[in-house]
């Protein structure tokens, strides 16, 4: 299995790199690593394999996340270096990526990004965790890849590869947490049949209100999430065509630090999160190249109930159109190219009696073109985009002015990987990225029903540029396997919130938008020892410095983290129990002393030390896998601790305490 093929980067002070998990075979740690470089990920120009990516990328295989608990798919994959999450109770996890998220962060599902209105503090991602196979975690700017927004990196979540031809079948997934009651299921279904194609999923998740040492049973943190998703399609020798759907409905409560509700009903206040999805995904080949054309359309509806359950307070409605079409080939003497047009298009609307943000459309486009190419030893890769957003905000009497904004952008990429030997390989990449700000930053003007907070927008907020340097070497040996990076990066104009002193008429601290120029550096570092055949230990370091020049550090960066684990692979192609394992790890957070103080925006937050467990096995009966069970242990010594990033810390809400998860999945 594979614990991340991390980031790299220049200059600042803090290292980091990914620890590797490792391929349940009989092959040793370094033909294991040879054979994680030889898996395909997304690249500049087309699939690439791993070796060949300048910029870092981790890859979270099936494998992995089978063995992971979380009550979201951001949580279960958060433990990743470089990676953490802007929690909001049990259910609710936003992606951070070296130190940013919100806008900053793409997540790509179905093939387009995922539009879900993430300005918004208190709400996560709306994919349905069950439905992910598997996870690219791509680490600084790529905007040649998605245009504005992916400054931090992009989460792409991929669906289970196409069946064989002739082939049909399914699976069920259940699972049980002991903390909050979870009680979550999963059926699937999909085939191959001469080259005509299908999937169908439907997925049921709830927990009641979640408990911690201090706090007790913290009320109202219970959710229902529902989903249901589905693919038809048509494999042929000219390419393939495949239409995506998915609906997504989850019902959170909105904690507020009192109240008495424990059960698995959320009560007032609540929000109702839906999100509709609809993708055409085509691909037409044409000699040594390919022509993509990505259509897609979803609807994001979120609305908050505060007093009654039948109105709601807030209530958006986001429409966004997505279009992408390129071309992509392999020309001789190792060159891979690949150019096109992509952007969206999005009508936003008020329906509720509250207002956060004002109505408003947007349209971008983006030209882009990249090129790879092998040079002995040597692979260099690089490209160019020229982005334009164009948004018009709509006025409101008596609380929004109408207004428009033109953001021109220009991002660029240029990377080499070298290998040096047998047993080392060096990474280096630098890009710049581009970012327009968003309504909430531009426009917003009222209370934040769930952040405890007023904000105020500042329309003349300019786009955000980035300028980022990745240097990174790795190294792979028949014992030892280590990873390590660097990153800096500078960032003008960069946005963020903080409180100005003020207070609103309800009594709620105001918080408002503004920019400047921040430096932001670190990295990780990670090693894995394989001293003999069954036994892994290893150990992944991260790290991220972040503050405004000549100012204040940064809010919301997550503190430095040492992650260790010893994994004992107990038995491979056994006759009964095949891939076994048992796992003991230590999470610790350091204290986070460098935090955003002015106006009371954040406080410090304490170090903690969290101790997990895992055990799992596959149960083969008559040669076939007929189920696989797991065991998962999180904060097993019941810590009483609140992460830096949690938005319930300034109310004195701890994150879980100690947490037992049951997991079985059944194919068929």
């Amino acid at each position: 299995m594979n614990k991340t093929i991390s980031t790299l980067s220049l200059l600042y002070v803090c290292m980091a790199a990914s620890a590797q998990e490792h391929i349940p075979d009989s092959t040793d740690i370094f033909y294991k690593h040879l054979q994680i470089n030889e898996v395909v990920v997304t690249g500049l120009a087309g699939d690439s394999k791993i070796k060949e990516m300048s910029a870092p990328v981790s890859l979270l295989r099936p494998a992995d996340l089978a063995a992971r608990s979380g009550s979201n798919i951001i949580n279960a994959i958060a433990s990743e270096a470089g990676m953490s999450e802007i929690t909001t109770g049990g259910g609710i996890s936003k992606p951070v990526i070296r130190g940013m998220g919100y806008n900053r962060v793409v997540v790509v599902n179905d093939g387009i990004r995922q539009e879900g209105q993430q300005w918004g503090d208190e709400h996560g991602i709306e994919i349905d965790g069950a439905r992910v196979h598997s996870v690219e975690i791509l680490k600084g700017p790529a905007s040649l890849m998605y245009g504005s927004d992916a400054l931090a990196g992009i989460l792409i979540f991929h669906p289970a590869p196409i069946r064989a031809p002739g082939e049909f079948g399914g699976s069920l997934l259940a699972e049980y947490q002991t903390n909050s009651g979870l009680l979550g299921y999963s059926l699937s279904t999909d085939g191959n049949i001469d080259g005509w194609l299908w999937d169908a999923r439907f997925s049921d998740k709830y927990a009641h209100a979640y408990q911690n040492a201090q706090n007790g049973k913290v009320s109202n943190s219970a959710f229902r999430e529902r989903a249901a998703s589905g693919m038809a399609g048509r494999n042929a020798s000219w390419g393939y065509s495949r239409l995506h759907f998915s609906y997504y409905h989850l019902t959170p409560g909105m904690i507020e630090g009192e109240g008495e509700n424990f059960g698995y009903s959320p009560a007032l206040p609540l929000q109702q999160v839906r999100h509709f999805k609809v993708v055409s995904d085509n691909t037409i080949r044409l000699n040594k190249g390919e022509l993509k054309l990505i259509l897609g359309w979803q609807q994001n509806r979120r609305q908050e109930y505060e007093e009654s359950q039948d109105e709601p307070g807030l209530d958006f409605r986001l429409n966004t159109l997505n279009y992408d079409i390129r071309y992509q080939n392999s020309f001789g003497r190792g060159w891979k190219t690949a150019f096109g047009l992509a952007g969206m298009g999005q009508l936003s609307d008020n329906l509720g009696e509250e207002y956060l943000i004002p109505a408003y459309g947007l349209f971008d486009a983006g030209l882009f073109a990249t090129a790879s190419k092998q040079v002995g030893k040597w692979t260099l890769s690089g490209g160019i985009r020229f982005d334009l957003r164009y948004l018009n905000s709509k006025a409101l009497p008596d609380r929004f002015e109408a207004f428009s904004r033109v953001f021109p952008g220009i991002s660029a990429s240029l990377g080499a990987v070298r290998t040096l030997g047998r047993h080392f390989t060096l990474r280096a990449n630098i890009a710049r990225g581009f970012r327009a700000p968003n309504l909430a930053e531009l426009a917003s003007n009222g209370e934040h029903e769930g952040t405890f907070r007023y904000e105020k927008g500042n329309k003349d907020l300019k786009a955000e540029y980035s300028l980022q340097g990745d240097l990174g070497i790795d190294f792979s040996s028949r014992h030892v396997s280590v990873q390590a990076a660097l990153f800096a990066s500078r960032i003008d104009n960069y946005i963020f919130a903080a409180r100005n002193g003020e207070v609103s008429d309800e009594g709620l601290p105001v918080y408002a938008f503004k920019s400047g120029l921040a430096h932001l550096g670190g990295g990780e570092i990670g090693i894995d020892v394989h001293p003999i055949h069954q036994l892994h230990l290893s150990s992944v370091f991260s790290c991220v410095y972040a503050r405004e020049k000549g100012g204040d550090y940064l809010p919301l960066i997550p503190a430095p983290r040492l992650y260790s684990e010893i994994k004992w692979e107990i038995t491979h192609d056994g006759k009964v129990f095949n891939n076994a394992f048992v796992s003991l790890n230590l999470d610790w957070t350091l204290a986070q002393n460098r935090y955003y103080a002015a106006g009371g925006t954040e406080t410090a937050t304490p170090s903690y030390l969290l101790l997990g467990a895992a055990a799992g096995t596959d149960v083969v009966i008559r040669g076939k896998t007929r189920f696989s069970i797991y065991l998962i242990g999180t904060n097993l010594t019941d810590r009483a601790y609140m992460s830096h990033l949690s938005r319930l810390k300034p109310i004195g809400i701890c994150n879980m305490g100690r947490n037992i998860s049951f997991k079985i999945i059944v194919p068929w």
